[in-house]
């Protein structure tokens, strides 16, 4: 059965963050692979000595798989060292961090620097992924961490400073700076949470943006964009938003709606086709008599820049007094940073993406607080992989979340009564498991109206429901990327997404993000909790004994609900709950009572079946802990026990 824990900054899981005292947020991330950098670091200070990660060794193991795999001449040479072994006084960063500390070395992680680039023009979100604490000098034991976004939680991830090295050359992302480290070890600690250096080849660039803001992306193709995509290009970078860009090689059809790119190509304007580019500025300059727009963009590569008008040694500079280029930053050096016109950038590139802090449409200057709730599910082979609704024997058996559009939006211009919210679907792990085959899979969503005969009813919907109705909404296409984003307008209503893949019978983990600017309700069809009851192991998977007996635990559960349920309505009353709780085989006192009347009744004082058993799998588990310590019906813990 569905477990329902809600919205993200809102409703109830506003609540779970607090019980959780932060945990998965900026002030108190995730630990990687249950590493605290804190103690990690004192325990080298105290005995004296190095960092060295068993979790990330210096190995073939973290170089990669296949290509830098065993098997792999390339490897060979290759040998990993310390900062200290490879210049003299080594720094983290020098002068600051800026855009031409990241420079590619030999790996096609282009789209991960391109967003590095960006992540240095603004240090409140730089620093917050590069923590400053950190150095060559002063406390120094061989140990660093940074901090991403993962799937709706920050993470910590400590790495040791041993890097690739070729003939003392970095192998991998360098500095312009030969004794600045930042960026190799940033790109090292990226490497590490997605298990090797080989799994950050290709990419697209909003997904490190996103993994660096926890932000939400749109895409614009140059043939469709809007008019304004100046003023939108302007006032995005004003708004610390992230811009990346690239040229598409060759657009071909992997299945009905798949684009993929082929490899990077260069042209004889200097720019290369495949390639993610950094958008670092937007400004307007006078130029002779008018006022010309210019796009000043970064190559990861370090070199290899536009050659055209407004190039670093183009004619049109010499029209511009020295402070007009003070202003701009103008320099002619092989950096692979350089400016173009407007008008230049719109014919020369495909695509540019943006990744924004908070999802405020770039078309008007309002700036709206937006709630977001964040759903997590997976699809099942044979279960709920159905597909898109080009099959509808199985498109029925997704994964449905219901959202209820409750109030509308503020000073509508249109005088439409409507909401504003927007779908962000993003599949986990992929990059991860491909040493195992895995590619990201062609996914998209579809969004229909609940009848009002139906509100309320949080049964899944059935097979008919989806042959005798159409989207009321969806996303403009199914496509091969990490995630998918789109912007929607609806009446204030209940509503049910369903999140697919293109083809049926495709199993992966996704997140469902739903942003909007007036308050909303998502509820999550998700088993995590339950499973987490009865997985021994730790897997994240059930054994057929663990399944039998959580089959049993809410087959037991679902008899004392329906015993209680009013008519059948499908819901029990506050005050029945102590009874069902009872029956459960649980004795609460008063003060747990009422707790839990608060956490999981609704407004008229009511309790569904998905909160019912929502609240029994958390006092199970939280009387499985308490039995674990007993001895004489108390228990005593450490503050080591109390954090695990």
């Amino acid at each position: 059965m569905p477990y329902t824990p809600s919205g993200f900054f809102c409703d109830r899981l506003i609540r779970e963050r607090e019980r959780r005292d932060g945990e998965g947020s900026l002030s108190k991330p995730l630990r990687f692979s249950g590493q605290d950098f804190t103690t990690l670091k004192q325990e080298c200070l105290t005995k004296k000595c190095l960092f060295e990660d068993d979790t990330f060794p210096a190995s073939v193991e973290s170089l990669g798989y296949k290509e830098l795999g065993h098997k792999s001449n390339k490897v060979k040479n290759i040998v990993w060292r310390r900062p200290k072994e490879i210049c003299e006084n080594p720094q983290f960063i020098v002068g600051g961090a800026s855009r031409t500390d990241i420079c590619q070395g030999d790996l096609g992680d282009c789209w991960l620097l391109a967003a590095i680039a960006c992540l240095t023009l603004n240090e409140k979100l730089l620093y917050r992924v590069v923590p400053q604490d950190q150095s060559y000098s002063e406390g120094y034991g061989g140990i660093f961490h940074f901090q991403f976004w993962r799937y709706g939680d920050w993470v910590d991830v400590v790495i040791d400073d041993r890097i690739p090295t070729f003939n003392n050359q970095l192998v991998f992302t360098k500095s312009a700076e030969r004794n600045e480290f930042w960026s190799a070890l940033l790109e090292k600690a990226y490497a590490k949470l997605h298990g090797s250096y080989e799994a950050l080849k290709g990419g697209n660039t909003t997904e490190a943006m996103e993994d660096f803001t926890g932000g939400v992306t749109e895409f614009y193709e140059m043939k469709e964009a809007p008019k304004e995509l100046y003023k939108i290009m302007k006032k995005a970078l004003e708004r610390g938003s992230m811009m990346g860009c690239s040229i598409d090689v060759m657009l071909f059809l992997i299945s009905s709606l798949t684009i993929r790119n082929c490899d990077p190509t260069r042209t004889v304007t200097g720019l290369v086709k495949g390639h993610a580019y950094s958008v670092t500025a937007v400004e307007e300059s006078q130029h002779k008599a008018s006022k010309v727009r210019l796009v000043r963009l970064r190559n990861p590569w370090g070199q290899v820049e536009w050659n055209g008008p407004w190039s670093d040694n183009s004619k049109e500079w010499v029209s511009l007094s020295k402070g007009e280029k003070d202003q701009l930053q103008h320099q002619s050096a092989e950096d692979g940073e350089f400016w173009m016109s407007f008008e230049d950038f719109k014919k020369n590139y495909t695509k540019i993406e943006i990744c924004n802090l908070t999802p405020d449409a770039l078309e008007d200057d309002k700036i709206h607080k937006w709630t977001v709730s964040v759903n997590e599910g997976r699809w099942v082979r044979g279960c709920s992989a159905g597909g898109c609704r080009n099959y509808p024997d199985t498109f029925w058996t997704n994964p449905q979340f219901r959202l209820c559009l409750l109030e509308e939006d503020d000073d509508s211009e249109d005088n439409e009564v409507a909401c504003s919210f927007v779908v962000s679907l993003m599949q986990k792990n992929r990059r991860k498991e491909r040493k195992l085959g895995a590619n990201l899979f062609t996914i998209g969503f579809a969004i229909y109206e609940v009848s009002l005969s139906m509100h309320g009813n949080k049964q899944h919907m059935q097979k008919d429901f989806f042959l005798f109705n159409s989207s009321k909404a969806r996303c403009k296409s199914y496509i091969n990327l990490r995630e998918v984003t789109q912007r929607f307008r609806l009446s204030p209503g209940e509503y049910v997404i369903i999140p697919s893949t293109y083809e049926p019978h495709q199993e992966g983990e996704f997140i469902l993000r739903v942003f909007s600017e007036k308050r909303n309700t998502s509820d999550l069809e998700c088993c995590r909790s339950m499973i987490a009851l009865v997985d021994m192991d730790g897997t994240g998977r059930l054994s057929l004994q663990e399944f039998r007996h959580l089959w049993n635990k809410i087959k037991q559960w679902q008899g004392i609900f329906r015993h209680y349920s009013s008519d059948q309505a499908g819901i029990i009353n506050s005050y029945e709950m102590r009874n069902a709780i009872n029956d459960a085989g649980f004795r609460l006192n008063n003060q747990l009572y009422d707790i839990i009347t608060m956490r999981y009744a609704n407004e008229g004082m009511n309790i569904d079946f998905d909160s019912f058993i929502s609240c029994l799998v958390r006092l199970e588990a939280m009387f499985r802990a308490f039995q674990a310590f007993d001895q004489d019906g108390t228990i005593r813990l450490s503050v080591l026990e109390v954090s695990c």
